[in-house]
């Protein structure tokens, strides 16, 4: 007897429908939560010593992409699985899988959120922080590694979600996350309704509670039967090691990837942080700005993700590539429109959080020159959402290790501590590598081999 609710079938008909249908709730989910991030650094940005908040938030936000990545590779092998287990029709190893992704995600977030406790003073002192950028680093990030577990879980509520073809339960869930999150950020920061003003450390506290909120919700929604796929306490299909183990086989190279990305950015904030606390802060700005965008093709990755482990599940190759296709197009022309959006509004950007007219032309100018890049970025996050949806995550693995050990972390060194070249010349340099590394990228995508990739 299956323990589905209701099936759903994007494998036929429009694949733009399908697209759509699987990546616009993911896609608006992010939007919001990532709005929700540039309101948090707006409000934070309010706080005495304004560009020393926001720089110490960029150098923490650094680190929790690094430990974020670990949260990857539990999640790129579970949509695989789910996904295709979904598409194939087998939901006692769907909910399986669901469970054994929701035991790792807590049991790794506990792990590394100790972890990252222990050594916070260091870590962030590495990342460049000094003086008050690193008090209010630390302030920050202390609270955040102590909701670790519960954010690794929250976003693994999201994928599975999606996985089974609920993307806007998914997007209902996001959406009332980042409002709950809204709404607590100035009460806890300044001290609103009786609360005592928490500061920095109230915008972390907001955050926490949020992802706790999701855990809460995504329990009731999966064993109450309010989705797709039905979660039992006690099921036939009982959970194993092994199985856990084949996810995180899977989605081992996508942590290489993820860790490898965050650790570029990492490596780089200390180089930034060379140039000053004011490009720090307009270099965290630039990467909320960019992020924003990013989060946008990463929700419609993410469904594309689930869409063509569906696709393949039911052997639709040539649907499957069509899909492939027209989602790449998608993404480049939104991330196009955004890019011109942002060059052209760019210093009414920098003045919502800034006043100082130098932080203002540095955030500018970096807001400027990553606006050629937004087309690029599009691409790259779907083909790793394609990619990803297969379990072929080792080619974005491989890509991103010689962009940033070949390619862009030696050139930062040399362009900074050889060359004492600008920060306009850095900014460049991260364009230009980009586009190399996503073109070649590309020209493996065309060869096809992911179609035939087996979970």
């Amino acid at each position: 007897m299956n323990n589905e609710k209701s099936t759903t079938d994007h494998t036929s008909g429009s694949i733009i429908k399908a697209i759509i249908s699987m990546g616009a709730p993911s896609m608006l989910g992010f939007m919001a939560t990532h709005i929700y991030t540039m309101v948090d650094t707006w409000w934070v940005s309010q706080l005495p010593g304004s560009q020393s908040a926001v720089a110490g938030l960029v150098v923490f936000n650094n680190i929790m992409w690094f430990f974020g990545s670990i949260n990857v590779m539990v999640g790129a092998g579970s949509v695989a699985v789910i996904s295709r287990r979904y598409g194939e029709k087998r939901f006692d190893l769907a909910e399986k899988a669901i469970k054994e992704t929701f035991l790792m995600k807590f049991v790794a977030g506990a792990l590394f959120g100790t972890l990252g406790l222990t050594f916070l003073t260091q870590f962030v002192t590495i990342a460049g922080a000094t003086g008050q950028m690193q008090a209010y680093s630390v302030d920050y990030g202390a609270i955040m590694f102590w909701g670790m577990p519960f954010a690794f879980v929250a976003f693994s509520v999201f994928t599975a979600l999606r996985s089974i073809a609920n993307p806007k339960m998914a997007m209902n869930v996001m959406l009332a996350s980042t409002a709950l999150n809204l709404i607590l950020d100035p009460i806890l920061i300044f001290g609103y309704l009786g609360f005592p003003a928490m500061g920095i450390q109230g915008a972390a506290y907001a955050s926490v509670i949020s992802y706790i909120m999701v855990v809460i919700v995504g329990v009731i929604i999966f064993f109450g039967g309010f989705a797709n796929l039905r979660l039992r306490l006690f099921s036939k299909t009982k959970l194993g090691l092994s199985t856990m183990w084949h996810m995180l086989r899977i989605g081992l190279p996508s942590w290489v990837s993820s860790a490898t990305d965050s650790g570029m950015r990492l490596a780089l904030t200390p180089l930034v942080a060379l140039y000053g606390e004011r490009v720090v802060a307009a270099y965290g700005i630039g990467l909320q700005v960019v992020g924003f965008g990013i989060m946008l093709v990463v929700g419609i990755g993410l469904g594309l993700s689930a869409l063509i482990g569906h696709t393949i599940g039911v052997g639709k190759l040539e649907r499957a590539r069509k899909t492939g296709d027209r989602a790449l197009a998608l993404a480049a022309s939104i991330m196009t429109i955004l890019g011109i959006a942002v060059y052209v509004f760019a210093r009414q950007f920098a003045e919502l959080y800034f006043t100082d007219l130098e932080t203002i032309r540095e955030t500018v100018d970096i807001l400027r020159v990553f606006a050629f890049g937004f087309p690029i970025w599009g691409v790259w996050i779907m083909l790793e959402g394609l990619f990803g949806g297969v379990g072929m995550n080792k080619p974005a693995m491989l890509v991103s290790l010689v962009q940033a050990f070949v390619l862009q972390i030696p050139m930062a060194y040399l362009l900074v501590k050889f060359y004492n070249a600008s920060p306009h010349s850095l900014w460049i340099s991260v364009i230009l590598i980009a586009y190399v590394s996503t073109i070649g990228f590309w020209l493996y995508y065309r060869r096809g081999t992911w179609l035939h990739a087996k979970v």
